[in-house]
């Protein structure tokens, strides 16, 4: 019982980072309507480019502000060939993300990965100044970055840039006809996002000690399993905030279900397997509800 319950402390400082990165994910998948793979790749790519700094010297707080710059730019790249090269938007993310793979290895120096053990991160710092466990303090940084990204995706997406790209998202065809430059819109959005996506994989990299290539591989599963988790729990009835919060704390749950599975015994190369079928039950509790809701209102009527 015991092992279960640390298990799921540390399911829960790890949901809380890779939160970062869902609501990167939200803002393409539900936000853009934008069906974006780019993620896998420029999470990977924040990784790299946090590790690289943090072994040459650099302050890690300072590398977290590069990391999630790369991440524009990956997110620039795709929405480059989207708008501008007229290449459908899936394949353009995969494109881009391709790409990213050989980038990423560039960027550590032509390794697989970057150790950093031994290394000050900036979890380790917090940790250290607060003396705290290091599942306390990914917590504490989670938590923070969490609420400080939402607040100003808050204050963003209620301005009128910010607003004419969820119009963009919503329906392009109208909010074009009002003058609205839409291929700009999406691409602001794809580089806001894949912006997050970059500093959640820098985060994670520090927290596990250690940036590789392959860090990425199915981020964007995971991070759709989230959202959808995030939406099915806690629903969409209030305001924006809100929303974005149950996207957090959806990959909180998503986190801790698979930690709990493998204190189950579940094996490690089945999370793909159980990530999917999560996510397809996800997907089919609306649809499972509104046949519930035809069955028991025709019922009532007869």
């Amino acid at each position: 019982m015991e092992g279960l319950l640390l298990a799921i402390q540390g399911a829960a400082s790890q949901g809380i980072i890779w939160g970062i990165m869902t609501l990167g994910v939200y803002i393409t998948f539900k936000v853009l309507d934008f069906p974006d793979l780019t993620v896998d790749g420029s999470f990977a790519l924040g990784g790299a480019v946090s590790a690289i700094l943090i072994s040459n010297g650099m302050n890690p707080f300072f590398t977290l502000f590069f990391a999630f710059l790369a991440g524009a730019l990956a997110g620039f790249a795709t929405g480059f060939l989207n708008t501008k090269l007229q290449i459908p938007g899936i394949l353009a993310g995969i494109l881009t993300m391709i790409a990213l793979y050989s980038i990423n290895i560039r960027v550590m120096g032509n390794r697989p990965n970057i150790p950093l053990l031994g290394m000050d991160t900036s979890l380790t710092i917090i940790q250290n100044m607060f003396s705290l466990s290091k599942v306390l303090s990914d917590l504490l940084v989670g938590f923070i970055f969490s609420v400080i990204i939402i607040i100003l995706m808050y204050w963003f997406f209620g301005t009128e840039m910010g607003c004419a790209i969820r119009a963009t998202g919503n329906n392009e065809k109208m909010i074009r006809a009002l003058g609205v430059d839409t291929n700009v819109m999406k691409i602001i959005g794809l580089m806001i996002s894949n912006a997050l996506v970059a500093l959640s994989g820098a985060l994670v990299s520090q927290s596990q000690g250690y940036a590789d290539v392959g860090m990425g591989t199915g981020t964007i599963v995971i991070g759709l399993a989230s959202v959808i988790i995030g939406e099915v729990v806690f629903g969409n009835r209030f305001s924006f905030w809100y929303k974005l919060a149950s996207v957090v704390l959806g990959s909180i749950i998503y986190r801790i279900i698979i930690a709990i599975v493998l204190q189950l015994g579940l094996k490690a190369t089945d999370l793909k397997l159980l990530t999917a079928i999560i996510v397809a039950i996800a997907l089919s509790v609306p649809v499972l509800n509104r046949k519930v809701t035809r069955v028991v209102g025709g019922k009532r009527k007869g």
